[in-house]
């Protein structure tokens, strides 16, 4: 520096400064490659290009029926002197209800029980009467040949023993009917205590404490939430993507996913709308406070399902009026034209460009460029 500060002209001295620093810039780029090849990759999110079965499907709005739901009636007359449920409660097949007032269809049964009494032990004269007559009637037929017979004697024990058998099934028939009374005031007596059909839920008390109500009232309304199933009114026209025992995707309100298969789909369509109704039977998860009537979505498939390949939406971007997916292989991320079908549900149907297993980058991509080196969970060695 010396040399040139007081030997050469001062333009020459400008130059060599400017080779000075051009020199520094050179050496320092030099010594700063080892730290460029070593800055992180860029963390990534990947999915894996599939191959499965996808059919594009449509929502269509449901709701929850249940099958066993309805009025619980009296089964005889009587005063409701006592309500053992209030509305809200849950109670079991065979829980009691309510009570009523069955003092007189009690001493109903008790007469028939008093009359059928009688009736055995009018049948046990009849049956002694009759084993009498029949004596009776031997003992003639063995004086028969000697000149102690009588014909006219034996044909009236003959008689007698005629009628004493007909008073003895005519107590026998009485009996019997009598047994059916009882068994009648009985079971009448019994049902002076209304039970439930089945399990459920209290939603409605339908009379008060004291009513009277007859056969055939309702006392109170049970449904059971617990057995509930789903029906939907589906257009006839989106009937060929689904077909007895299919299982096809539920939504709820809450945005919870679940499952349903096809039960049953009715022969009775509406001429004004189109539609035929279609009972699901559900397959839920978890402890939901589900309801009768409660909304649903269901996910139709439009048709049969197909074996295609497919790829997540998030990996897809928009560029210049293409799609492109960032393929990773090896660490880096390379750009992919793709060419796309149908969506359905969150991926895309993949016509050309990627093959079943490729993994693309669907979280981080819009900030990549191509070659760039890339890492994700679960990345191989």
């Amino acid at each position: 520096m010396h040399v040139c500060s007081y030997k050469i002209p001062g333009w020459l001295m400008r130059h060599c400064t400017g080779i000075w620093l051009l020199w520094a810039i050179i050496v320092g780029l030099l010594m700063s490659a080892p730290a460029l090849a070593q800055m992180p990759t860029t963390p990534v999110g990947v999915d894996t290009v599939l191959q499965e079965p996808l059919s594009q499907t449509v929502p269509v709005i449901g709701r929850l029926v249940a099958p066993q739901s309805g009025e619980v009636s009296a089964r005889t007359d009587g005063l409701v002197v006592e309500f053992l449920v209030r509305v809200g409660d849950r109670v079991e097949q065979g829980d009691p209800l309510a009570i009523l007032d069955l003092d007189r269809l009690e001493a109903l049964a008790l007469l028939q029980e008093a009359e059928l009494d009688e009736f055995e032990a009018q049948r046990a004269t009849e049956l002694a009467r009759e084993k009498l007559a029949r004596l009776q009637l031997e003992r003639q037929a063995k004086l028969r040949g000697s000149a102690a017979f009588n014909q006219s004697q034996y044909d009236t024990q003959v008689q007698e023993v005629g009628v004493a058998r007909g008073s003895r099934q005519e107590m026998e028939a009485r009996i019997a009917r009598g047994q059916v009374n009882v068994a009648l005031f009985r079971a009448q007596v019994g049902y002076g205590t209304v039970k439930a059909p089945f399990a459920g839920t209290v939603t409605l008390r339908n009379v008060n404490q004291g009513a009277w109500v007859q056969r055939g009232d309702p006392v109170v309304t049970l449904i059971n939430e617990r057995n509930l199933e789903i029906e939907a009114d589906v257009p006839a026209n989106r009937l060929l993507g689904i077909a007895p025992n299919s299982i096809i995707a539920v939504r709820l309100e809450d945005g919870t996913q679940h499952q349903a298969q096809v039960r049953a789909i009715i022969p009775d369509e509406n001429p004004a709308s189109r539609t035929r109704p279609v009972r699901f039977t559900p397959q839920f998860h978890g402890t939901l406070p589900l309801a009768a009537n409660q909304p649903v979505t269901l996910l139709l498939p439009v048709a049969a399902a197909d074996n295609v390949v497919s790829v997540h939406k998030d990996a897809v971007l928009r560029k210049g009026g293409e799609a492109i997916v960032y393929v990773v292989q090896n660490g880096t991320a390379n750009s992919r034209t793709v060419q796309l079908g149908e969506a359905v549900g969150n991926r895309f149907q993949v016509l050309e460009g990627l093959e079943p297993g490729d993994v693309v980058v669907i979280r981080g991509n819009e900030r990549l460029r191509p070659g760039q080196k890339v890492s994700y969970p679960g990345q191989p060695d």
